[in-house]
């Protein structure tokens, strides 16, 4: 019941864990933050500029498990400054479009990637085949 998901395009995680584990219909999909494939930070220090590469590697994830953001149930963003809200809210708008997960923000005094500034954490509801 139990799968293990690695997605090669979000490089190698930097901790003991893999990118997302589905049980049942469930996938959890550990936060992610604007890495690039070799593991460098994108977006320098701009927060929206990291959220667009957060949701690109969403994106990736979501595509690996057959799903898409239609079928995101819970979004948990963890921000270094809450007022960074606005700035990343518009392209969470284009991602997700009229679909409204539940969701948490967390202000938080830093992230385990060095000038990170937007980790985003979700989980999802696999469609019915």
């Amino acid at each position: 019941m139990r799968k293990e998901f690695r997605i090669p395009e979000l490089g190698e995680p930097i901790s003991h864990y893999t990118h997302a584990v589905q049980f049942g219909d469930l996938v959890f999909v550990s936060g992610i933050v604007a890495r690039g494939e070799h593991g460098e930070l994108i977006g320098g220090d701009d927060p929206a500029a990291q959220t667009r590469q957060i949701f690109r590697n969403m994106e990736r994830v979501l595509k690996a498990i057959g799903a898409s953001f239609a079928d995101v149930l819970k979004v948990t963003v963890f921000l270094t400054d809450v007022n960074d809200r606005e700035k990343i809210n518009p392209i969470r708008q284009e991602y997700f479009g009229a679909a409204r997960p539940a969701s948490t923000l967390v202000q938080i005094g830093r992230l385990a990637l060095p000038g990170a500034r937007v980790e985003i954490e979700f989980v999802v509801g696999l469609p019915q085949k």
